[in-house]
């Protein structure tokens, strides 16, 4: 299992679903995934609460914030200094959308846009460092840009956070990967012609399954769209789901490793 107590900076760390509808996002996602929701009982935490799955958090849930925001899946980077992150996403052309802010004794968040549009947030860790498994059934295990802009999108995340971007061409179209030092953390990709029009540059977050069909066959069962039912990839079969309330993301069965 891969158990989590910490997180270099510059490493997706966590993730959360924000929604129009907490009690059928939770019901909808135990089902499939086998979570359940400890819902923190403090109005100061404004509903929201965390997905546990074998004794392990594994994502958080609440309540939309902003008026006409969609339902969404958010990606936290971890950093040692969200100040600093905020300092740089500014001189980096991004927009400060949430200041850095404490949440609790759990740690400090922020909430940014970056230059090609996309959202994403950071997470300085204090007692709640992040997810406490990862890439294992059950679990996230990827998260990837999708941008209508990737030059400017590299352009930004690499002046905000030490990634170096590792391009390839994969099935006749560029993949990047980021890199922390030698470690992949994340991906990008350009957005295809496939997509809605007017569909911004956005993170997308994948789960680990053990059974994609029979996820995916779940899924729709309980009101999800299924966009792909399956999918190949070098790291496994894919599909991407959104849920009843709205929010998009994707399962993988991923291939064994020796």
């Amino acid at each position: 299992m891969s158990v989590r107590s910490g997180y270099e900076a510059g490493v997706p760390c966590w993730v959360d679903l924000s929604t129009s509808d907490v009690r059928a996002a939770v019901r909808f996602y135990s089902e499939i995934f086998g979570w359940t929701a400890e819902m923190i009982d403090d109005p100061a935490a404004g509903g929201y609460g965390q997905f546990v799955y074998n004794g392990k958090k594994v994502a958080g849930v609440g309540p939309i914030m902003g008026e006409g925001m969609p339902p969404v899946w958010n990606v936290y980077v971890a950093t040692d200094d969200a100040a600093t992150v905020a300092d740089r996403v500014k001189n980096a052309g991004g927009t400060v959308v949430v200041e850095p802010m404490q949440v609790f004794e759990e740690g400090t968040m922020a909430v940014f846009q970056a230059s090609d549009g996309s959202f994403f947030s950071v997470w300085q860790a204090g007692n709640h460092s992040g997810a406490e498994l990862v890439n294992e059934p059950g679990a996230f295990c990827w998260n990837e840009l999708v941008t209508r802009d990737p030059q400017a999108a590299t352009t930004f995340y690499t002046a905000v956070f030490p990634w170096t971007p590792r391009v390839q061409q994969m099935d006749g179209m560029t993949y990047t990967e980021w890199l922390t030092g030698d470690k992949s953390i994340a991906g990008m990709i350009e957005m295809s012609p496939n997509y809605p029009e007017g569909t911004p540059s956005h993170w997308s977050t994948y789960f680990a399954v053990a059974d994609l069909d029979a996820t995916v066959a779940k899924a729709g069962s309980l009101g999800a769209t299924v966009l792909i039912d399956s999918m190949d990839s070098p790291p496994g079969r894919f599909g991407m789901l959104m849920d009843p309330q709205g929010a998009a993301f994707s399962v993988i069965q991923l291939n064994e490793t020796a």
